[in-house]
């Protein structure tokens, strides 16, 4: 299997240098360990699995952190959570940088105590997918959104690039971004997927927590699938299943304690209007989407009722995918007024923010600028930079007096 570089790297490598303990996190199979011992190519690696206790580590952690001395990586950290005590005592000894990198594969209780237990002496980083450069390999210089955030004006003047590509929309949204399902042949994604959803419901979720009904779970995970990119309402979901809205909230959280799920905000500046508060939910990958609703092939992406939502994940996840690479990342909103007018994704760094829409379609127009129009009715005195519409379609272009269609795939 070829390696590809990530974006990511440069900014483990910088950490690595500053910090004692490193912790990336991250869903199964988007490439944690394959990174990690990539960029510390010098450092030895212990992978501890659920069932058996590598080297007595979890019974005897000092004598195990003896035998192997700094610096180390240690994979799957969540399956010997015993250690942790042990490495904060020896880093509180020595300060020294990059002495531990951990990965693992669970936000949940140890995860969670791991950030506790070593606060203030180790950083976390989140590692997602492929993004669409890392798949082309084409990852060098900066980004179309880090020149966006850095000056919109001059950015509207630009010619930004695209990304060479050999992949229809449709059949990436299909594949989805995982590194395996980037490898192997188109027929054999299905099986990837199911074979993805199984291992998961069956070692990260039963670890996570009591599900009393797994059949009902398999269930609530199709329909997540089929919400993304919605406003998510849980007591809805509870009566579409038969389950208390209660349970439907804690059942999002394992989704999203296991980074198959993510929201985004409502944003509500301080004004009278009333303003949706519900955040907007994502699914983590459209692979698993599509394998999720049974979607059989790329081409059945095009008459699909969920095509607009799955193109809005993508996009989405392209863009925190890039937004993890920065050192102060933008806060990320999505906006929807009383009246129903709505901006699909707002970032919003130092006092300015920047609007985005996302559409499924390749002929941009001025009337894809309604929901900016709106936003910046509703909020005049604030900062609001030139629109973005990002979209299939074929270049960079003025769509009204303050915004732009984007191809989304430029570099």
């Amino acid at each position: 299997v070829m390696y590809k570089s990530r974006l990511l790297s440069e900014r483990l490598r910088k950490l690595a240098a500053t910090f004692p303990a490193i912790v990336v996190c991250g869903a199964r199979q988007v490439g944690k360990s394959t990174l990690v011992t990539k960029v510390f190519e010098q450092y030895e690696t212990i992978v501890f699995d659920p069932v058996l206790d590598i080297e007595n580590a979890r019974k005897d952690p000092e004598l195990f952190l003896d035998n192997h001395p700094v610096p180390i990586i240690l994979d799957e950290i969540q399956f010997a959570g015993e250690l942790v005590a042990t490495i904060k005592r020896r880093i509180d000894r020595a300060r020294s940088p990059g002495q531990y990198i951990l990965t693992g594969s669970q936000q949940w209780s140890v995860m969670k105590s791991i950030a506790e237990s070593l606060a203030g002496r180790a950083v976390f980083l989140n590692l997602e997918g492929f993004s669409l450069a890392e798949i082309h390999e084409q990852t060098a210089g900066s980004s179309w959104l880090d020149q966006w955030l850095n000056d919109p004006i001059e950015f509207g003047k630009s010619k930004p690039e695209r990304i060479h590509r050999d992949r229809t929309l449709h059949e990436q949204l299909w594949r989805g971004w995982l590194p395996d399902a980037n490898q192997i042949e188109l027929e054999l994604i299905p099986d990837y997927y199911n074979s993805y959803l199984q291992t998961y419901i069956e070692r990260d979720v039963r670890l996570l927590s009591e599900v009393s009904d797994w059949q009902q779970f398999g269930r609530f995970v199709q329909l997540m699938s089929s919400l993304t990119s919605q406003e998510i309402n849980h007591s809805q979901l509870g009566r579409e299943l038969g389950i208390t809205p209660q349970t439907a909230r804690r059942w999002t959280s394992m989704l999203t304690a296991t980074f198959q799920w993510f929201e985004v905000r409502a944003y509500s500046g301080n004004t009278i209007k009333r303003v949706s508060g519900k955040p907007k939910g994502y699914i983590a990958d459209t692979g698993l989407a599509c394998a999720l609703q049974r979607i059989s092939t790329p081409k059945a992406i095009g008459g699909h009722p969920s095509a607009g939502s799955l193109f809005e994940t993508a996009v989405v996840a392209e863009i925190r995918k890039r937004c993890g690479t920065l050192s102060t990342p933008p806060q990320q909103y999505h906006w929807r007024s009383h009246g129903g007018a709505e901006v699909d994704l707002i970032l919003e760094r130092d006092n300015t923010l920047y609007p985005i829409e996302i559409k499924h379609s390749s002929q941009p127009s001025r009337s894809d600028t309604r929901g900016f129009a709106a936003f910046r009715k509703t909020y005049p005195q604030l900062e609001i930079a030139p629109g973005l519409l990002i979209c299939p379609c074929e270049s960079f272009q003025k769509i009204s007096e303050n915004d732009y269609a984007l191809p989304w795939d430029t570099r």
